[in-house]
């Protein structure tokens, strides 16, 4: 159940507007269903419904007109309630508690208070009602309406559990503020896909996704097509900015602007150069353990960015809120980089996790140690180093990114429910379904090749591998998946890693001994892409020409363990198979 609180001015017109058939024909059946005292005059059933319409106004208007001067300027508080998708449909009784209930606890009509501000509940459609009130009270005085939104949303919560509808998760003040009815239509009017207010928003968080400096913010904004505002002091320092998207104009013919601070809590103009001071972006330079130079600069940053994101699942397994708190921002800035560079298969899906996870980057926990440096490196180094084509290696690389992130965003949930945060932690795993997706969508073709390689390896090297995933990991994540197609593909990153001077076993050690793999969906894609990038292969495997050197090789020749396994691989088979010799596929 969802409540929705404005203030106006105009008692009469509002009512026209609830009693009318709305803008786009959708008023049904307009009635009254509640009042202050359950005899308010009701323009639906009336013969004369504009004679109604001024009687239920006047009625509303009495005390605001007593009040004379003393009356606030905005006088009508309008809240609009609705049910969420998929619950039963309320009668006019039940909707007629859940106003009463509504008035009382925001402090509009408490109940047994005879001065309460006179107040009606109009219903014109099956899943909301609309609560009308004047605020004035009945001795002259207006109510004390201190944080009504928050005590009509706490309110909601209980009549849901108490009436047994869907039960949504409680805010905490610090989501951005969501588009207005009338900028809803005007979207609809005009055939944008979203409102002005949501496409500004975003293309705010991708400018400043990596920005090293505010001048550089601004830049991207107008770059980006957005008309920019700047807000002055007499000195000449900027206070403030503004953006409007071009075109958007009101009646009167001029932009629409909407302040930073609008567009969401953290995207003020003091709150990004704190963000901008706090984590300066530093030169984008490879991180331990990242490929060097021999990939193109869209797959050299994704891989860069995968070590950083490994680190942030780290700092949020810490529990600790002051190192945390920060991550979830960075981690928020290299979605938004990636949305915006990726190839064009996985690029809605991206976009779609990066808007998502924006919920879960602003909680009331505070960051003291508000360092984000390697983050918005990584990500200011894939935005600089432009879009991946979506095959080959840079396409491999965004695989194997997109394969950490959905732990990131996992880490990122479990965070979020330990404190509370239940809109944080659903907007978390929310990013990490659409993560899900992309992964699936841009690891198709690599893993896929992967598999084919995996199975056409010599019986004796197969059987080999097969015994080091016995030897190293549960039986229960080596048959991970049903199908043993899902470990072939492992095989052949051990195969390549041993041929490139690693020992396998002690790789594959080490790529399960840096994070747990519980929450993995799929364990073993997990380790092939941990693989890959330890033992600096190509991501995709199709580009194994421009593999590089491993910068530090596990052994410089197969250990003798590896030896014995191939001994025991090829007792298995009965007989001692060239290695050169490549098996028929099965």
């Amino acid at each position: 159940m969802v409540p929705d609180i404005g203030r106006g001015s105009r008692t009469h017109g509002l009512l026209v507007y609830l009693y009318g058939p709305g803008r786009r024909e959708e008023h049904n059946d307009a009635h009254l269903v509640g009042s202050w005292d359950g005899f308010a005059p009701d323009p639906g059933i009336d013969p004369d419904p504009k004679v109604t319409l001024a009687r239920l106004t006047a009625a509303l208007d009495l005390r605001v007109k007593q009040a004379g001067d003393r009356a606030p300027a905005k006088h009508v508080w309008h809240c609009s309630v609705r049910t969420a998708p998929g619950d039963r449909r309320l009668d006019d009784e039940e909707w007629n508690a859940v106003a009463q209930r509504i008035v009382h606890a925001t402090g509009i009509a408490p109940a047994g208070d005879s001065d309460g501000c006179r107040w009606i509940a109009v219903r014109h459609a099956e899943d909301h009602i609309h609560i009308v009130a004047t605020l004035v009270r009945g001795d002259l005085r207006n109510p004390r309406l201190n944080y009504d939104f928050n005590k009509a949303q706490a309110e909601c919560r209980r009549i849901e559990k108490e009436m047994g509808l869907r039960r949504l998760n409680a805010g905490d003040g610090t989501a951005a503020k969501n588009p207005s009815s009338a900028e809803k239509f005007k979207a609809e009017r005009t055939g944008r896909p979203e409102t002005s207010r949501e496409t500004l928003r975003e293309a705010v968080r991708r400018a400043v996704a990596g920005a090293d400096s505010e001048e550089e913010f601004f830049t991207r904004l107008r770059e980006a097509g957005v008309r920019v505002k700047l807000r002055h002091a007499p000195s000449g320092d900027a206070l403030g900015y503004s953006v409007a998207l071009p075109g958007d104009r009101n009646r009167d013919g001029d932009p629409v602007w909407y302040p930073g601070s609008k567009l969401a809590p953290d995207l003020s103009l003091p709150k990004i150069r704190l963000r901008l001071a706090d984590g300066a972006a530093e030169p984008s330079a490879p991180a331990v353990g990242a490929a060097r130079t021999n990939w193109s600069p869209p797959a050299r940053q994704r891989r860069n960015a995968v070590v950083i994101a490994e680190r942030s699942v780290t700092l949020l397994e810490r529990d600790e809120d002051g190192e945390a708190a920060p991550q979830l921002v960075g981690v928020g800035e290299l979605l938004d980089a990636v949305a915006q560079t990726s190839p064009a298969t996985t690029r809605t899906e991206l976009a779609a996790a990066a808007r998502a996870f924006e919920r879960a980057t602003r909680s009331h926990v505070r960051a003291e140690r508000a360092d984000t440096r390697a983050l918005r490196s990584a990500a200011r180094g894939i935005v600089q180093a432009g879009g991946a084509l979506g095959r080959g290696e840079d396409g491999g690389t965004t695989a194997m990114l997109v394969s950490t992130l959905v732990l990131v965003t996992l880490a990122a949930a479990r965070w979020h429910s330990a404190r509370g945060h239940a809109q944080q932690a659903h907007a978390s795993r929310q990013a990490a379904a659409h993560l899900r997706t992309a992964y699936r969508q841009a690891a198709a073709t690599p893993m896929r090749m992967l598999h084919d390689q995996g199975r056409a390896l010599p019986d004796a090297q197969r059987l080999m591998h097969e015994a080091t995933l016995r030897a190293v990991l549960p039986e229960k994540v080596v048959r991970a998946g049903g199908t043993k197609a899902r470990t072939d593909a492992l095989v052949a990153t051990l195969a390549q890693a041993e041929r490139a001077g690693h020992d396998s076993e002690a790789l594959l050690r080490q790529a399960i001994d840096m994070r747990e793999l519980d929450s993995a969906d799929d364990v073993n894609d997990v380790l092939v892409w941990r693989l890959r990038r330890i033992a600096q292969l190509p991501a995709h495997p199709g580009d194994g020409a421009r593999r590089p050197q491993a910068a530090t090789r596990q052994a410089t020749t197969p250990s003798s363990r590896t030896s014995e396994r191939n001994a025991t691989a090829a007792a298995l088979l009965g007989t001692v198979q060239d290695p050169n010799r490549r098996s028929p596929r099965r």
